[in-house]
């Protein structure tokens, strides 16, 4: 870059900061912006290996102690209401030069201060979501970090600003800046189960591919799946075709995972706007990727709403939906745009999300008009997980035949070790009962709960207490929420489709698995075949209910398919032979 060059991008870049709550930056890029992408270096001197252990991309809906937002005065009131919410939930980190100003917004609300940061930090845009660190733990509840991509923005401050939260909380981060680790990513296309699968559109493609406009080093897409697999444990990413008409490309615009396997989707009427497009998304993930839990996906709809004289974005509208939505705890803030839309689609969070605090947040006035900037409350939101977290994993139970033994299993874990959990469950209203489980090994707890014998509903949830003293429930927000089990016949659909045989444990191995089997009292054949479809074993199982062990012969190598049947059809499982 020559001198004069050098002089008008340092103008540039200090006349936007001068000129911001005049002029905020929008989610996508400037014009002038555009035009400055080949003149700006957006590789620096900032780069770390990756982590020398394991990690864990923790998911949005886990335990969070602090929320982290930028202060843009154009959208003060916004930014005050998130506010006002988290400071119930977690500490609040604002970055913002102008600490007394914004104090005292705050205060003339009443908000409590008490649970608020300031961060005397340059920045550049409202867009935290995207230029925000990400939360990893080693070895799965382990050390935090924070792990910082490229930001796909020519904003420098904001670039940094993931090492500011680190350098402020004293947190280990992973950037992946320089070298062969040189990726650009955006928080805003980047969603994570925190099992090791994430999703994304495939914008994560072509900014990493040849010509791209950062001056990063190209990378086929099993390169780039290979850094987010050393610097977030991400294991399985899950890619899908871009949108037409959605500008920027990030997924948190149509698109929000509920737990680990459901997803809730914004949708158009037929033909309309992205709606093709988005459809076509999900049923091809839904065809192609189980879950976790080796189930389908479970797919919720939600409609996106049009402007109030009917426009979508194929026909002029703002990007309107309402999966731009953050957890921040027991509370989830969403975006709304007019009573007449927002009413069922926060009763449909609310549904979908019982107990749970739903608070909707107006994006779409006159005085301040964020949709038309291309984001909405996901977009300028950014969480950091708690330290020591206390993580339960459980797939809920949903159906169950009159009469069953049905066995509740979860993976719980902490630093210090479990040293109880319980599953507490109610018939009907009233209070819960406790029924302690038992840890089988490998950080797997199970409780056997007795079906009543006539059609019914049964509440449950699970509580863990960890060897500190730390207890946390799942739902977070139990008992206030819970899930159901639908007592009644269960037809032989209801038990191919549902997860009434578990994944091996562990897996891959280099000997014998374990099964978990659930609500199957009958004789069950098991047979293994390896990848070319040949038969290596033919077994029995007199009962399938509890733990089952398969013995794998030394000399099996590579993946193999474990095959139960039964009247309820056929159940595979995979296993990788070490």
């Amino acid at each position: 870059m020559n001198r004069f060059a050098q002089i008008f991008l340092l103008l540039s870049v200090v006349s936007t900061s001068i000129l911001w709550s005049q002029n905020p930056l929008p989610k996508g890029l400037t014009q002038s912006e555009k035009i400055s992408l080949g003149s700006i270096s957006f590789t620096q001197n900032r780069v770390t290996d990756p982590p020398t252990e394991p990690v864990r991309a923790m998911a949005e809906w886990e335990e969070v102690e602090y929320l982290v937002i930028t202060w843009e005065s154009n959208f003060q009131n916004i930014l005050r209401q998130i506010v006002a919410a988290a400071v119930n939930e977690c500490k609040v980190i604002i970055t913002t030069q102008n600490q007394s100003s914004v104090s005292n917004y705050l205060s003339s609300a009443g908000i409590d201060l008490s649970q608020v940061i300031f961060m005397n930090e340059n920045w550049d845009s409202i867009w935290i979501r995207d230029y925000a660190g990400n939360t990893v733990y080693s070895n799965d509840v382990g050390e935090r970090a924070i792990t910082d991509w490229i930001y796909n923005r020519p904003r420098p401050n904001d670039d940094v600003m993931p090492s500011a939260h680190a350098s402020l909380l004293d947190l280990p981060i992973y950037i992946t800046n320089t070298g062969t680790n040189d990726l650009v990513n955006t928080g805003g296309n980047f969603m994570s189960d925190g099992l090791g699968t994430a999703f994304a559109s495939d914008l994560i493609l072509d900014e990493n591919a040849a010509g791209n406009p950062y001056g990063v080093s190209a990378k086929t897409e099993a390169e780039i799946d290979g850094i987010m697999n050393a610097y977030m444990g991400i294991d399985r990413y899950i890619k899908m075709p871009t949108l037409p008409y959605d500008v920027i490309h990030h997924i948190d615009m149509h698109m929000k995972l509920l737990d680990e396997e459901t997803l809730l989707v914004s949708q158009y009427p037929p033909g309309v706007a992205d709606g093709p497009q988005i459809e076509a998304n999900i049923s091809e993930v839904v065809a192609n990727y189980p879950s976790v839990f080796g189930t389908p996906y479970k797919v919720e709809w939600i409609p996106a709403p049009p402007s109030s004289s009917g426009q979508y974005p194929d026909t002029g509208g703002y990007y309107r939906t309402f999966t731009n939505a953050v957890f921040i705890n027991k509370t989830v803030l969403v975006p709304t745009y007019r009573p007449e839309v927002d009413g069922p689609a926060l009763e449909r969070w609310q549904e979908l999300l019982p107990g749970y605090n739903i608070v909707g947040i107006d994006v779409d006035n006159s005085e301040e008009n964020l949709i038309s900037l291309l984001g909405a409350i996901h977009c300028i939101t950014h969480t950091i997980g708690v330290d020591e977290p206390l993580w339960i994993v459980h797939q809920p139970i949903d159906q169950a035949a009159q009469g069953a033994m049905v066995s509740v299993d979860a993976r719980i874990e902490h630093s210090s070790g479990i040293q109880e959990a319980m599953v507490y469950w109610r018939e009907g209203s009233g209070s819960f009962n406790a029924v302690p489980m038992t840890a089988i090994g490998n950080d797997l707890w199970s409780a056997d709960l007795q079906m009543p014998n006539t059609v019914s509903q049964v509440d449950y949830y699970i509580q863990a207490t960890a060897n500190s003293g730390k207890t946390l429930v799942r739902p977070l927000v139990a008992p206030d929420g819970f899930w159901t089990i639908n007592v009644g016949n269960l037809s032989i659909e209801d038990f191919s489709s549902r997860r009434f045989i578990s994944d091996a444990v562990p897996n891959p191995t280099n000997g014998a698995v374990e099964f978990r089997l659930n609500q199957i009292h009958e004789t069950i054949q098991v047979i293994i075949y390896n990848v070319l479809g040949q038969e290596l074993y033919h077994g029995e199982i007199p009962q399938g209910h509890g733990n089952y062990r398969l013995e794998l012969n030394p000399e099996w190598q590579g993946v193999l398919w474990v095959q139960f049947e039964g009247s309820f059809g056929r159940v595979h499982r995979q296993i990788l032979k070490l």
